[in-house]
């Protein structure tokens, strides 16, 4: 059992710890469904760090899928001076939380 760890999910990475509530890139599995995170880059445990090369050999978090939902609006604007030319577009990315249960490793 783990203190922490550090994982990979979508394109960032994420501290986690036993108990927690983070949000995940992208949708994850269905609300209620467990999910194995499998891309540990680094595990503490007491005094005791494994750092993995790029991922920790045989470490895994499993994870609870609590909700799935949409980020804030970005708004990206496009602008060619001289041309009269604008647009505005906007953005919401897609997210997963999901609850930690246990941390192996």
């Amino acid at each position: 059992m783990a203190d922490y760890a550090v994982i990979q999910a979508g394109g960032t990475q994420v501290r986690v710890s036993e108990g927690s509530t983070v949000n995940l890139e992208g949708e994850q599995g269905a609300p209620g469904t467990e999910i194995v995170l499998g891309k540990v880059l680094m595990l503490a445990s007491g005094g005791d760090v494994k750092v993995g090369r790029p991922f920790v050999d045989g470490a895994s978090v499993v994870a609870e899928v609590v909700t799935h939902g949409r980020g804030k609006k970005i708004r990206i604007s496009r602008f060619k001076r001289k041309k009269g030319y604008q647009r505005t577009m906007g953005y919401r990315s897609h997210f997963t939380t999901v609850r930690i249960k246990s941390i192996a490793g």
